[in-house]
């Protein structure tokens, strides 16, 4: 279905309205520019048939002219040797030329109307079009401009987690690599002196301690069966 329903459409249409109306304005701008251009085919069309139509018309004028130059020229020799009626023949045989000459004067007359009002329309209507190519180059552009932004930031938002994952992962493998020197210390490693006697030291006083707890448990016992 198309956007336009005569020429009048075209020429006197808002291209923005249509777009601000349209739910899909790249696919309506380019909608409204073929019919702008096939409009612009028909007319043109029209207006070469119009003047070919003009030039034959001109040509049959011609002719007629110089009929009507001739048939005087027969009246006035015809009346010079005294035969007034083949110069009234004469001149009623210019006289329908005459009137098929003044019919075709106002056939002419239409033509360069239509011929005229047809300029006329060219003009507009390439007007509207480049006006509508204009809105196409920038449409395209605003949609050129707005998938690279959104695929740059769409670029940039995936970057930033994939960052993100990878910094998780650096120090994750730093931490693993911190534990690992730790546990490589303590692996084929003996304890030292100090270390030995440390823990005989640790467990002579838990020794002590388990002593003096088995005395006043001893000493609670025999004070209970004498009273």
């Amino acid at each position: 279905m198309g956007i336009f329903t005569r020429l009048t459409d075209i020429i006197n249409s808002n291209v923005n309205v249509i777009l601000d109306r349209a739910e899909e304005p790249e696919k309506i701008i380019r909608l409204v520019i073929r019919e702008m251009e096939e409009t612009l085919v028909e007319v043109r069309a029209s207006a070469a048939k119009t003047i070919a139509e003009r030039k034959e018309v001109r040509r049959t004028l011609d002719r007629i002219r110089e009929a009507q130059t001739e048939w005087q020229r027969k009246a006035e020799v015809a009346l010079t040797k005294g035969r007034e009626d083949l110069s009234r023949g004469a001149l009623v045989e210019k006289a329908k030329l005459v009137e098929n000459a003044d019919a075709l004067e106002a056939e002419l007359s239409t033509l360069e109307h239509a011929i005229a009002n047809a300029d006329s329309d060219i003009v507009k209507l390439e007007a509207k079009l480049n006006e509508a190519k204009a809105k196409q180059k920038t449409i395209d552009a605003r949609m050129h401009t707005a998938s690279s932004r959104l695929k740059i930031r769409r670029h940039l938002y995936e970057s930033r987690i994939d960052d993100a994952f990878a910094r998780f992962e650096v120090v994750e493998k730093r931490l693993d690599s911190a534990e690992g020197e730790v546990e490589v210390f303590d692996l084929g490693r003996s304890k030292t002196l100090n270390e030995e006697i440390a823990d005989l030291e640790a467990q002579n006083g838990v020794e002590e301690e388990l002593r003096a707890m088995k005395q006043r448990l001893a000493k609670g016992a025999a004070g209970a069966e004498q009273s």
